[in-house]
């Protein structure tokens, strides 16, 4: 079984083309990354203590106050609003998901809704619809304003979310200005905003309270592990409701992000209970996050693959510069199911983006396509097209 685990449980190896999804396993961790798991799992540590660790590393690379390490950026944002809502209060530790009583609304802009923002929800939090979407419908070119963030925070208000992507992050410092004022803490979902490596410390350069990033697509890391950062009180927060509590109150050593004195007391299990991270994947995600910071950029090779595959391909190469993180590569296709699913049925299956499908084009996203199975691919493609 240690030589082929997949094949011994008769499972298909996919040449993966469609970028770091988590359906098809997220990243492609290397030998350094499983190395330093492998050699995590042989030993017992305390995980308050080794999530402050974690939380100093994350801060010198990041830049933020503290940070920890949860399962997956979607977990993160579910931790993000608890801390937002509770604070250092042990009866709204308690009490959540029922939010009674306290404030609970999380303002979100209308362009920024997706179906991620089920995380948020998940806490208990209830999510309030700001602005409009003229530009999206191409109704007007009006966007986010500070007014109306202004005008709808109201005392049940406990944060504001942002969804990051490549064209909105100059609104992020409108929103964090009209926030402030209010004490209202700004959570950005920059899940998958990586690379550029500079979006590291991006959104804190831009006031950010908190900020989620994906430990298992750019970083390289687990996949199932994500990264908590920010303010140092929230992030503090966030890690009580994620920690194993069943501990006697006269002898547990709280880590160095948990405030005693200001959470008057020691809670029971938190609503992030079943987040709890394993200390494989907190080494595993640091590594892989030290080692990304220290990388080069890794889009001229990506850019050189990409111009190999596509020759004899009715394609483009799109660069970096306009897709916003990686290059592409961008097969304009007359039935982009049909040919998607073609490619599934090939052996060895492959899977392509079909971000775009609706407007004709399949992607290839280099970030998790091994460099050996680029010949393949690119045979597969010209065969499948030229039918």
């Amino acid at each position: 079984m240690a030589k082929d685990i997949y094949a011994s449980l008769g499972v298909k190896r996919r040449i993966n083309a469609a970028g770091t999804l988590t359906r098809l396993g997220g990243a492609l961790m290397d030998g350094e990354i499983v190395a330093a798991m492998a050699a995590a799992v042989r030993a017992s540590v305390d995980i308050g203590e080794l999530q402050a660790a974690a939380s100093k590393v994350i801060a010198r690379v990041t830049g933020a106050e503290a940070g920890i390490v949860t399962t997956g950026a979607a977990a993160g944002l579910t931790l993000a609003a608890a801390a937002a809502m509770t604070r250092w209060d042990l009866g709204r530790m308690a009490a959540l998901p029922q939010t009674d009583g306290f404030p609970s609304e999380i303002l979100l802009p209308r362009t920024h809704r997706t179906g991620y923002a089920q995380a948020l929800r998940a806490a208990g939090a209830r999510l309030v619809d700001i602005g409009h979407n003229d530009r999206g419908t191409g109704a007007g070119v009006r966007g986010l304003e500070a007014w109306e963030i202004e005008a709808a925070i109201t005392p049940r208000t406990a944060a504001f979310a942002f969804s990051a992507n490549p064209t909105n992050l100059s609104d992020l410092s409108l929103a964090v200005k009209a926030c402030r004022e209010k004490n209202i803490p700004v959570i950005v979902d920059a899940a998958a905003q990586l690379p550029p490596k500079k979006n590291l410390k991006a959104f804190f350069q831009a006031g950010a309270d908190l900020v989620v990033f994906s430990g298992g697509k750019a970083i390289g890391g687990p996949q199932a592990s994500g990264i908590l950062a920010g303010r140092r009180d929230l992030v503090g927060a966030a890690l009580v409701q994620q920690l194993d509590m069943d501990v006697p109150p006269a002898t547990w050593v709280p880590p160095g992000l948990i405030d005693l004195k200001k959470m008057k007391g020691i809670p029971h299990h938190g609503l992030g209970r079943g987040f709890k991270v394993g200390k494989e994947e907190i080494v595993g995600l640091l590594v892989a996050l030290e080692r990304f910071a220290r990388s080069d950029d890794p889009n001229p090779a990506f850019e050189k693959r990409l111009r190999k595959i596509s020759k004899g391909l009715n394609g483009r190469v799109v660069p970096a510069s306009e897709t916003g993180r990686v290059p592409q590569l961008h097969l304009k296709v007359r039935n982009p199911v049909a040919l998607s699913r073609s490619l599934q049925s090939h052996n060895p299956s492959i899977h392509v983006s079909e971000r775009f499908a609706a407007q004709g084009i399949l992607i290839v996203d280099p970030q998790a396509l091994r460099p050996e199975d680029d010949a393949t691919l690119a045979a597969a493609l010209r065969k499948a097209l030229r039918g």
